[in-house]
């Protein structure tokens, strides 16, 4: 067999090599990155599954705060209802629901009774370890997309992105200055 011949199947074995293990390396990371933004979306809906009972413990003792518990249910509520958005526009109504949910829990400051509640109490530390959970889920998310996008964009597996179609993943950043920083609550 002549030595263009051995070259050229040595490189054509290589080659698919390169592109199979890079095509499934890529799938992989893909499917991480998916798999952590389904974290993020468990922890979200544990989140909106709480925020109904908040709203009502804290009714019950602030009958002049309306404006505050429909600001709370109406965040939740468009965030749920963009569940399948993608994460610059979720980040963005997770940051209102947040903000909002801080205006919630600098009111019950106003109310000894109400801190001292037992379903309130309940409440706030369920919301507490909630959002502990959705802080995880987001950089998991964030270090899935960082490994998938810098797969992607590097040699040898970005003629495999290219050839195949995979597109970079979406960070899930905060977008506005004010949800950049974290809202003042105390609980004692």
């Amino acid at each position: 067999m002549p030595v263009g011949a051995i070259v050229g199947i040595i490189v054509g074995v290589v080659l698919a090599i390169i592109f199979g293990g890079g095509y499934n390396r890529l799938v992989q990371l893909r499917n991480q990155t998916k798999n952590a933004w389904s974290q993020i979306d468990v922890q979200l809906k544990r989140r909106y599954d709480l925020i109904p009972n908040l709203v009502e413990t804290v009714k019950g003792y602030t009958k002049h705060e309306r404006e505050t518990l429909e600001a709370v249910t109406k965040a939740r509520n468009i965030a749920q209802q963009l569940s399948s958005a993608g994460a610059a526009e979720r980040a963005k109504v997770e940051g209102e629901l947040t903000s909002a949910l801080g205006r919630l829990l600098a009111v019950v400051e106003k109310y000894p009774d109400l801190k001292a509640n037992q379903n309130y109490l309940v409440l706030q530390e369920e919301l507490s370890s909630t959002e502990n959970r959705i802080s995880f889920a987001r950089q998991y998310y964030n270090d899935s997309v960082l490994k998938y996008n810098n797969s992607t964009q590097t040699i040898p597996y970005n003629a495999v992105a290219r050839a195949f179609g995979f597109k970079s993943g979406e960070f899930f950043e905060v977008t506005a200055a004010g949800e950049r920083e974290a809202p003042k609550v105390s609980f004692n």
